[in-house]
């Protein structure tokens, strides 16, 4: 599929949950569908007329089974990126250039036992807890500039 007819194509509305423990790291997953050693936060669609934030919690909750999470921050600004061509048409039956995301920065609150990324549509094979500037080493290159921002936001949160 050429660049120029992905251009007509709308961005699917998406939340992404930045979730902190207690020290400060950030939970990553790798994802079960991507065999290259790439890690990232959790995320995914919206419902129509879904409110973001209860999205952003329901889909922490299907991909990580975490519910114990107080809010710290909603990043302003709407992120986006744009897929790269050779996934253009494979993901998301082919009707997004890619996502215009509204991220929610989260404090994991419960006890380490509380996550279980064995869900019923596990999305992850694995999780980690990384320090947020080992983020932007460990994400899909396509994604880099919505996780430069992120951590930049973080930065300028915990320091």
């Amino acid at each position: 599929m050429s660049s120029n007819k992905s251009k007509n194509l709308p961005l699917r509305l998406g939340v992404g949950i930045v979730l902190l423990n207690a020290e400060n790291k950030v939970f990553v997953g790798k994802r079960i569908d991507n065999p290259v050693n790439f890690w990232q936060l959790p995320q995914g669609g919206v419902n129509k007329n879904e409110d973001l934030l209860y999205a952003a919690n329901r889909e922490l909750k299907e991909e990580t089974s975490v519910v114990s999470v107080k809010l710290i921050k909603e990043i302003d600004s709407w992120l986006t990126y744009d897929l790269p061509d050779n996934l253009l048409g494979k993901i998301w039956k082919g009707k997004y250039r890619g996502q215009k995301q509204k991220w929610f920065i989260m404090r994991f609150v419960g006890k380490e036992d509380e996550i279980n990324i064995k869900t019923k549509n596990a999305e992850f094979k694995s999780w980690k807890w990384i320090n947020i500037n080992q983020l932007i080493n460990v994400v899909v290159s396509f994604k880099l500039n919505i996780y430069k921002s992120i951590v930049k936001e973080l930065n300028i949160l915990l320091n």
